[in-house]
């Protein structure tokens, strides 16, 4: 474990390299269109890299690599089937009304079909969500110095406080570093920093595969003996049970993440949600030329995703093997005295790589970090003050005002996600059992059906959908979600409320189906509902 000077090297250097990008492109963000949209000139490569960058998180890092750690097969890969289709319908139909309607902000879109409510309120789902969602997740990479201190103390536990101070003080760093390039540099900033990260976390990843792959006797064969389960290695679960009955076999689906099933339906609502509806994801894709390039590099980063995601759980399944033959008594462990799966391999990165390669993995983790950090601060900053701030506060006649605007508003952001990631790092340093926890960080899950079934109204009908029946229809998506994935149960609980009684037969349903009830719901609720003739300029 010696030799962190070398690793610190490492670090230095990645983060000058990133603030000196970063910082290069103040001069080409003086108006609204360069801030927000790079002026629509931004290379279809460089889009697709940064897609990429946003859609790989710190939780991905370290939890993909701990599902393949625990499942020890690849069964996570089949939710990239849905991925795929979604993108599609996304560059046929999303994106293409984007660019066609000339939105900065893509709720702008719903303000121009529907009306002022139905934009205000979906802006304002997207900031809240997004805020909860990406504060959360600063606290996850943050782990790595918590594993630290328990291998240098190994005989002692760490207190709330310290774990508070250790974690605190990592994201407030990290927060700071991002916010200042995305400040300066506006989208340019965010997508060419993403393009060098997105290099770094594939250097990460591939020298990591390498590694494990080198010091596994017999390589992939020599694992492959090791792996002897009835489930391990196979990639394809329908999840069905043979003998049950149809509603058995139905619920049971409902109730797993990784089936056939999940990637058709399921894993296709997901994605058209992130990729069609979240201003995150969706601004970056309108930063290129045209809807074509656009188009090219929302599908291609769909295909990029099949072998990154297969080497983080090959990853995981390795990591299995490798400790199997090397047995280790300071594996981290979880509140139940089991191995935790998130853990294993930011533990492998500190006990068992080389120093420099060591540094270079901590660095993708950071990138991971900061590529989803900078695109949320620039994101959060351009809905709140395109839908808010210059109706509240006028919008200023010149391109130095709107920039001035778009800058308070990334430093107001950056503020709020610090704030969020400090509680939560306040919970889980106090409450490690919490519940808590997983309902913020699955948020999306159940609002993004909401905004998905607001957006197929507005864009697969002419005349359905309304200004006041739209948000009648969001909060009932929301009720039904909420209700189908327990989360009653949890907030009971987390209140030390007595829990909610469910009848027998209704499903406790799993993330990759949330996004999809809560769409059908909102979309049949909002059809119901008729487009006055004089609200759509569309």
């Amino acid at each position: 474990m010696g030799n962190y000077w070398i690793d610190g090297l490492v670090l230095l250097a990645y983060f000058a390299l990133i603030l000196g990008i970063g910082l290069s492109q103040r001069s080409k963000s003086g108006s609204m269109e360069g801030f927000a949209l790079g002026d629509r000139q931004i290379a279809w490569w460089a889009v697709l890299a940064s897609i990429l960058a946003a859609e790989i998180s710190a939780g991905t890092f370290f939890g993909a690599p701990g599902e393949g750690y625990a499942l020890r097969n690849f069964t996570y890969v089949q939710l990239i089937v849905g991925y795929l289709l979604a993108r599609v319908v996304v560059s046929a139909v999303f994106i293409p009304a984007f660019y066609k309607h000339n939105v900065v902000s893509i709720y702008e879109f719903l303000g121009q079909r529907f009306g002022p409510v139905t934009h205000r309120v979906s802006s304002g789902v997207f900031l809240v969500t997004r805020l909860l969602a990406s504060g959360t997740r600063l606290w996850v990479p943050t782990m790595i110095l918590v594993l630290m201190w328990h291998l240098h103390h190994p005989d002692q536990g760490i207190s709330p406080s310290t774990e508070f101070w250790l974690t605190a003080v990592a994201l407030v760093f990290v927060t700071l570093a991002t916010a200042i390039y995305t400040t300066v540099g506006g989208i340019r900033a965010v997508i060419w920093t993403d393009v060098i990260q997105i290099i770094v976390l594939v250097c990460a990843l591939g020298f990591s595969l390498t590694y494990l792959l080198g010091h596994i006797p017999g390589g992939w064969d020599g694992a492959k003996a090791v792996l002897t389960g009835p489930k391990d290695l196979e990639v394809w679960d329908t999840g069905l049970k043979a003998g049950a009955g149809f509603w058995e076999n139905v619920k049971g689906v409902l109730e797993q993440e990784y089936t056939l099933w999940a990637a058709f339906l399921g894993s296709t609502f997901v994605t058209m949600a992130t990729h069609g509806t979240d201003q995150d994801m969706v601004q970056r894709m309108l930063t290129a030329k045209n809807k074509r390039q656009s188009a090219v590099a929302t599908i291609l980063s769909g295909l990029a995703d099949v072998p990154i995601t297969l080497v983080v759980l090959g990853i995981g399944i390795l990591l299995y093997v490798f400790y199997q033959q090397h047995p280790d008594p300071l594996m981290p462990l979880n509140a139940k005295g089991e191995v935790s799966p998130n853990k294993v391999f930011p533990h492998f990165v500190l006990t068992v790589m080389p120093a420099g390669l060591r540094g270079l993995v901590v660095a993708g983790v950071l990138a991971t970090t900061m590529g989803s950090l900078s695109t949320a601060l620039n994101s959060l900053a351009t809905s709140y003050v395109k839908d808010f701030h210059f109706r509240w506060f006028g919008e200023p006649a010149d391109d130095k005002g709107k920039v001035h605007a778009l800058r308070l508003g990334t430093v107001i952001f950056a503020v709020l996600l610090i704030s969020v990631a400090l509680a939560t790092a306040w919970v889980s340093a106090h409450n490690p059992n919490l519940r808590i926890l997983p309902i913020i960080l699955g948020i999306f899950g159940y609002t993004y059906g909401s905004l998905l079934g607001v957006f197929m109204t507005g864009l697969f009908t002419k005349t359905r959908g309304s200004d006041q029946g739209n948000v009648i229809a969001m909060l009932a998506g929301f009720i039904v979600v909420a209700y189908l994935s327990g989360l009653d149960t949890d907030v009971a609980a987390l209140f030390g409320a007595k829990s909610v009684t469910r009848p027998a037969w209704m499903p406790v349903i799993e993330f990759p189906w949330r996004i999809m009830f809560g769409t059908l719901v909102t979309f049949a609720v909002s059809v119901a509902f008729r487009t006055p003739e004089r609200a759509s300029k569309i």
